[in-house]
């Protein structure tokens, strides 16, 4: 059923998710600046929380906006 993580990009790389890093998180965003789903995203349950609380993290400082213009 579940897998081993492997197909998540943070798992894989072993890289850091930061909120002043705004190039790679709008890559989880979608057009209207919503946070994509994890069928999109591919990623384990474990990151897409860490993703999801970083990209409302990195709003709150004013790196991303709440909404697309």
């Amino acid at each position: 059923m579940g897998n081993n993580g492997m197909n998540c990009e943070f798992c894989r790389s072993q890289k850091n998710i930061n909120w002043k890093d705004e190039v790679t998180l709008r890559n989880f965003l979608s057009e209207q600046a919503k946070i994509l789903p994890r069928k999109k995203t591919r990623l384990c349950a474990k990151h897409q929380r860490h993703i999801a609380k970083t990209i409302k993290r990195s709003r709150i400082m004013g790196v991303l906006p709440f909404v697309a213009r």
